[in-house]
């Protein structure tokens, strides 16, 4: 069974927009999927609140923010949103049931220098062949140079870069209706779609 990990001990990068928009792509795939939410604020737990009837299920993981359990029963995909900050025992809680962990990145510098000793943690945990490691970059355009200072970052750490997520309002709107970018009509969400194909690819390998 998938778990699909989302972590960045640094708060504001967007968690919260990848692991709903995951839980959502393999919803819209046809999978039993639940969607945790570690983090105080509830962001996940509030949108999946939202989430219309009508929509594909997504089922909540009742997760406490103080200690992670094996998942429940009954379901094929999993989707954990993390808190930030998170390092140390409660990241190694979190590793021994993740089969792949997603770390969503902005390429500023700031970001880029706060997340290097959380990348660095990871390459040194004893269950690192355990999980599959890759990186999306937030709220950026793939052309421009933001991107490239990304990639040229990544590329000593053997990390992948699996894809990029503009900076967009289509993900604002979609998720005040509970909703994904794999939820709406194609057309309204084309240019986004094509960014995450990479990235869909990498979650059903």
């Amino acid at each position: 069974m998938p778990v699909v990990v989302v972590a960045n001990p640094k708060g504001g990068v967007g968690k919260s927009t990848l692991s709903t928009q995951i839980a959502g792509y393999f919803a819209s795939q046809g999978h039993s999927v639940m969607i945790g939410d570690a983090d105080r604020q509830h962001s996940s737990r509030l949108w999946l609140g939202l989430r219309p009837p009508s929509a594909r299920r997504v089922s909540g993981w009742d997760v406490s923010p103080d200690g992670i359990v094996k998942p429940p029963k009954g379901t094929s995909h999993i989707v954990l949103d993390t808190p930030a900050g998170l390092h140390g025992k409660r990241l190694k809680e979190v590793l021994k049931i993740a089969t792949h962990l997603v770390v969503p990145l902005q390429p500023s510098v700031f970001d880029i220098f706060a997340t290097k000793p959380f990348l660095d943690e990871l390459a040194s945990s004893s269950r690192v062949d355990k999980f599959k490691v890759g990186i999306v970059g937030m709220r950026v355009d793939e052309r421009t140079r933001s991107a490239e200072q990304l990639q040229h970052f990544v590329g000593g750490l053997d990390i992948p870069v699996l894809g990029f997520v503009r900076d967009t309002q289509n993900y604002v709107q979609v998720t005040a209706r509970g909703l994904t970018i794999f939820d709406v009509a194609p057309g309204k969400v084309e240019r986004d779609l094509q960014q995450w194909q990479s990235i869909c690819r990498w979650l059903d390998a």
